[in-house]
């Protein structure tokens, strides 16, 4: 394909597939569906902010391809991954004739994502599905790696599956259309891999936090490659988190999700709550010993260089250790989390004393 600069390979056996990085590439996307998995049926998932940019386009070229295509759209916003929309397009997905043949294509960030990923595990007992991100967190994180779901009131992504796509096309030109707000969330996911997983990154990403906030999209085809590729590293070890290895991908994620829950889905961005999180659970690794006041200091420091927030909402404590409980990493009554020993090295800890998380979450 035309316009396709980098290519990062998810090895899985007969679930492997391929992240094409580039630009222009969303004008392909009826050539692409076509080559990546065989079908005559595409229903697009979006949200109503990206259909008016991106979805007749899409739409367009499905149809130059000869497939029989359908469209639909949920509100913007984090309340969208609810049970009420679920049942919605499972509905519209019977209206639409579909069936075990036709293929799912997820169009829109992380939200959209998650959900049209999970009404294509759920429907007809699985759907093929395809992930076509359109935000910087959704290119660099989400839509890798195969975890969609919804959310309950209680509890984010509680309801969920590992429902590995079957191609993921990230055109970086979808970038210049985002609100800074928004970019800069995405930014957050970025910090966090290099934080946890490669400290070399991290420092990278040091030199050149200025040309990333102002999306310079040349230093961005590199930054979604190296993200992905990690995440698929990642992924490739533990598929579906039954070794413990998978869990450092959610650094920063068990303070961040019980933020979002208690300040209403849609308050705050996913990635401003994940850097608030991050700096939460670096104070907590330093109150361990694990790590000294200078990591902490850098990490911090990359995040304000970047405009992304460090300091946590306020917010009642107890609710907040309350909704850490549910968290997926905890374990009965214990909470874990992941944490810094060093960076570009996080690890899962179990049994952190609540008077520790107690006074990180403390603004």
């Amino acid at each position: 394909m035309q316009g396709v600069r980098r290519v990062v390979k998810v090895p899985l056996g007969e679930r492997s597939y391929s992240i094409l990085i580039g630009a222009g590439l969303l004008k392909q996307a009826g050539e692409w569906v076509r080559t990546v998995t065989p079908t005559d049926h595409v229903v697009v998932i979006t949200d109503s902010h990206v259909s008016e940019l991106y979805c007749l386009p899409i739409q367009l070229t499905l149809v130059s391809a000869g497939l029989r295509t359908h469209a639909l759209g949920v509100k913007p916003g984090e309340r969208s991954k609810s049970p009420w929309y679920l049942e919605r397009l499972w509905e519209d997905l019977v209206s639409f004739n579909t069936t075990r043949n036709s293929v799912v294509v997820a169009l829109g960030g992380g939200v959209v994502g998650d959900l049209a990923g999970f009404v294509a595990a759920t429907f007809a007992r699985g759907l093929r599905f395809l992930q076509i991100p359109t935000t910087l967190l959704a290119q660099v994180d989400s839509s890798v790696g195969g975890k969609v779901g919804i959310n309950l009131s209680s509890a984010k992504n509680m309801v969920g599956a590992f429902w590995q796509p079957a191609g993921v096309l990230a055109d970086t030109d979808t970038l210049t259309t985002l609100p800074k707000r928004e970019y800069r969330a995405g930014l957050a996911e970025v910090v966090k891999y290099g934080a946890a997983l490669d400290e070399a990154f991290f420092a990278w990403l040091e030199e050149r936090a200025l040309l990333l906030r102002s999306q310079d999209l040349e230093e961005l085809d590199y930054v979604i490659a190296r993200c992905c590729e990690l995440k698929a590293t990642i992924v490739v070890e533990d598929e579906r988190e039954t070794t413990g290895r998978r869990a450092v991908l959610n650094y920063g994620h068990t303070f961040a999700h019980a933020f979002e829950t208690l300040t209403g889905y849609g308050t705050l961005l996913h990635g401003e709550a994940v850097a608030m999180g991050m700096a939460c659970a670096a104070r907590l690794a330093q109150r361990l010993g694990m790590i000294d006041a200078a990591t902490v200091r850098r990490q911090n420091r990359l995040l304000k260089r970047l405009r992304l927030p460090t300091t946590p909402p306020k917010l009642d404590v107890d609710k907040a250790l309350a909704v850490m409980r549910h968290d997926k990493k905890a374990v009965g009554d214990r909470l874990r989390f992941v944490l810094l020993e060093s960076l570009g090295r996080a690890t899962l800890v179990e049994d952190v004393p609540i008077d520790d998380v107690r006074a990180v979450l403390q603004p």
